[in-house]
């Protein structure tokens, strides 16, 4: 699904509360009566998009409602460009595009030039001063933690985010921010030690959580043969032995004007957005498409299904299936179907939810597609007591099993979900803070024709489409399901592996 429905957090919703599926159903508000056969048009997202001589692409989403401007820059990179000796790295150089770059090098030894010339020759100073023609402008950086411009990063499986905030005036000097961080890094020995020890931190935060054990055990035989495309923290080990040559690598595989975007969304105009990236990315030689000097895995489909118990001290069983879904770019619609189905499924009043909820053989049960280019997993994943585990999971593959059938959703439930999910984006756009990580995302992941064209495809999906789908990905499948137990829920539930696939054969 365009949302990125990540296991986690799944997890953290069916734990957090046994009305989940309520809770949608009051966010997304009383149910719709869809419009009538060709009365209502897809609405479309007025994004205005223009992409450089070399490459690089710049998108605008103008709402001056609020004088504030949100700019994202996205670089196609994350796990799905790691093998095993780079497995987190991508997350460990989003850390590091905070640090110290040449223009901020450049400011610092003019500070203390006339200050501490001993200190001047041992920053080597000389080296920066010969990029002054390059850098043009650094007076900016005296003044940036005045400008309120507050910024972060985020590393997935097919995207790598950096987003700053700020307020109208100052899109100048966040651009230059971002132009200098993005094109002429330092990777300082020490920094980079630093961020090491912040990322290490992060993993141990993970390690400390019962969950991680459930998605890590599913991604890993799900993708079995590439498993760490599919790990965007990477492991301990990888990150721990990380050294600025390989910071530099990255940056010259994937860090290049032909892979990187510019999203920018809020109180600004899109010609004089266009006007400052030419003058401030233009010059940014373009480089071989990372792509093809290294082209993305393929990753090898199941041939079996299995089920695996993992013993942690929670308090809910949790279990998680998952299929290997499609990819865009090989099957598109399915990606559609699988969106407009996902959508039906979560509904409070649905059939799925009323047989594995209101039954009261789960505390929340839900099943979505992760939108991804090199194999977007489907998951289905149910919270429930050990007495009531395995009567759970045997109506979970009854309900599987029904997919298909004619009467499974109504055609008014159907276009209803085309309608939600329409105002679900609605709704997201009130945050343009936050919509252009949506932005990005699809622009890394699908292209961003395809994020033009999404509402009207939705809207063109089929109750054959969907049961294509169903057939081709989910039913009689190879699967693979983890249950997360404690060792004393699991004297109660006596789950077997055949519980957990519904029988499938392994």
């Amino acid at each position: 699904m365009k949302k990125l429905l990540v296991s986690f957090l799944i997890l953290t919703s069916l734990v957090a509360t046994s009305a989940s599926a309520q809770k949608t159903a009051e966010y997304l508000g009383p149910k719709i009566k869809p419009p009538a056969a060709g009365q209502q048009a897809a609405y479309e997202v007025p994004i205005v998009t223009k992409k450089l001589a070399n490459g690089m692409e710049i998108i605008v989403l103008q709402d001056s409602s609020v004088p504030l401007v949100t700019i994202e820059f996205a670089v196609r990179n994350g796990s799905f460009t790691e093998p095993p000796e780079l497995n987190g790295l991508s997350h460990l150089y989003e850390h590091m595009f905070f640090k110290t770059n040449k223009a901020t090098a450049i400011f610092r030894c003019e500070y203390i030039q006339f200050r501490n010339l001993a200190a001047f020759r041992n920053l080597g100073c000389d080296n920066d001063f010969r990029l002054k023609p390059e850098i043009k402008d650094w007076s900016y950086v005296g003044l940036i933690d005045q400008l309120g411009i507050v910024n972060n990063g985020t590393t997935r499986e097919e995207v790598v985010q950096y987003y700053f905030t700020t307020t109208s005036p100052n899109i100048l000097p966040a651009l230059r921010f971002i132009k200098d961080a993005a094109r002429y890094p330092v990777f300082d020995e020490q920094e980079f030690e630093g961020e090491k020890q912040n990322v290490l931190a992060e993993l141990d935060r993970n390690l400390s959580q019962p969950g991680y054990y459930l998605n890590q055990e599913s991604l890993n035989r799900l993708f079995y043969k590439y498993p760490t495309r599919k790990s965007p923290g990477g492991t301990k080990a990888t990150v721990a032995a990380a050294t600025t040559d390989q910071m530099r690598l990255i940056q010259s595989r994937y860090y290049v004007p032909n892979n990187s975007a510019l999203i920018v969304t809020g109180d600004v105009d899109p010609q004089h957005i266009f006007k400052l990236t030419e003058e401030l990315f233009g010059d940014w030689k373009r480089a071989e498409d990372p792509f093809v000097k290294f082209p993305l895995v393929e990753h090898p489909p199941l041939t079996k299904s299995e089920g695996v118990i993992v013993n942690q001290p929670v308090q809910s069983v949790l279990v998680q299936v998952s299929w290997q879904g499609p990819s865009i770019g090989k099957d598109d619609a399915a990606t559609y179907a699988a969106d407009v189905f996902s959508f039906i499924i979560r509904q409070p009043d649905s059939r799925f939810q009323r047989a594995l909820v209101d039954s009261q053989l789960t505390t929340g049960a839900n099943i979505g597609y992760y939108t991804q280019r090199n194999v977007g997993p489907i998951q289905a994943i149910v919270s429930t007591s050990p007495e009531k585990a395995k009567a759970a999971m045997k109506a979970l593959y009854a309900e599987i099993a029904q997919f298909d059938k004619p009467n499974y959703f109504t055609d008014e439930e159907l276009e209803s979900a085309k309608t939600l999910l329409e105002a679900d984006d609605l709704y997201s756009r009130d945050k343009l803070s936050e919509y252009g990580r949506t932005l990005s995302f699809w622009w890394s992941t699908t292209g961003i024709d395809y994020f033009r064209g999404y509402h009207k495809n939705l809207r063109a999906t089929t109750r054959a489409d969907i049961i294509k789908y169903v057939k081709t990905y989910i039913q009689n499948k190879p699967r693979i399901s983890v249950a997360l137990i404690s060792t004393e829920q699991q004297a109660i539930a006596k789950l077997t592996t055949e519980d957990l696939t519904g029988g499938a054969a392994k």
